[in-house]
């Protein structure tokens, strides 16, 4: 399949375009900055220079694409105004683009914390969603105008707190979870098993217009969390601003539908396989 990557320099971009590559799938990377995107990425796959919110720049970026696999995102250093501008602007300018250009596919990486705060429950994708920082209003957002657009195959893909092969994400996490309560449970999920969950969006048939949540089968503390890499627990004095992420998905549907089955089912296994600080072969 010729796939159309955004987000390819990104934690879980980079990861997703090099597994992708690896399966036979022809990887069209889009990217702002093509000399950085080489060192990132090697030579590997083909890259395009363009940018989410000039729609101009991606009428040649797909152009001859089967599918399209969204992971770009205003995360972190954004205001909630550049959140919202690239989020959901920038994916209504991709989609369609996509459109017009008769792609098949289009496949939308989100995230579990459109959830909300909800107490620790198990979110199943057809919960009401009430986020209350910009980051996962943007992606609700985005969401509800892909799941309204006709023309193009819409998949949406809920991420957890996504870690492994060597990704710092847990490291570079520890700050501002420095004060969450440390048997607070967090939904998680190895770059191998969304790599995994996106190839079978990719290669399902059906159902067009349907949201999955992709998570390990066990929501560890985050004191384990901080525990894999070498840091004491938590000490709790923000509960307050922890229970925004205390939404834990459930991972029914995506197992049932497409037979998703986690090559790391939990934290440990991942850590006894050495998956956290190397990638894990395919």
């Amino acid at each position: 399949m010729k796939i159309l990557i955004t987000g390819a320099t990104g934690k879980v971009g980079s990861r997703l375009a090099k597994r992708l590559a690896d399966q036979g799938h022809h990887v069209r990377a889009l990217v702002r900055d093509s000399s950085r995107a080489v060192a990132l990425l090697g030579d590997q796959m083909e890259l395009v220079e363009g940018d989410l919110l000039n729609p101009e720049s991606l009428v040649l970026a797909v152009q001859g694409i089967a599918a399209v696999v969204h992971c770009a995102a205003f995360f972190r250093g954004a205001t909630p105004e550049q959140t919202h501008a690239v989020n959901e602007l920038g994916t209504l300018h991709l989609a369609t683009a996509a459109r017009d250009a008769n792609v098949e596919r289009f496949v939308f990486l989100s995230t579990g914390l459109t959830y909300g705060p909800n107490g620790g429950r198990l979110a199943d994708e057809d919960d009401a969603c009430n986020p209350v920082d910009a980051y996962p209003l943007s992606k609700l957002a985005a969401e509800k105008m892909l799941l309204g657009m006709e023309g193009v195959d819409i998949r949406i893909l809920r991420l957890p707190f996504v870690y492994g092969d060597g990704d710092p994400h847990i490291e570079e996490a520890i700050p501002f979870m420095r004060g969450f309560p440390p048997s607070q449970r967090m939904a998680v999920c190895h770059h191998a098993d969304v790599a995994q969950a996106v190839s079978r969006l990719l290669d399902a048939a059906s159902p067009s217009h349907r949201i999955y949540n992709v998570v390990d089968d066990e929501a560890p503390e985050v004191a384990a969390l901080f525990a894999a890499v070498g840091e004491p627990p938590p000490d709790g004095t923000s509960a307050e601003r922890a229970s925004a992420f205390s939404a834990l998905l459930d991972g029914r549907r995506i197992r049932e539908d497409l037979g998703f089955k986690p090559t790391f089912p939990k934290l440990e296994d991942a850590i006894k396989a050495n998956a956290l600080d190397r990638a894990w072969p395919e």
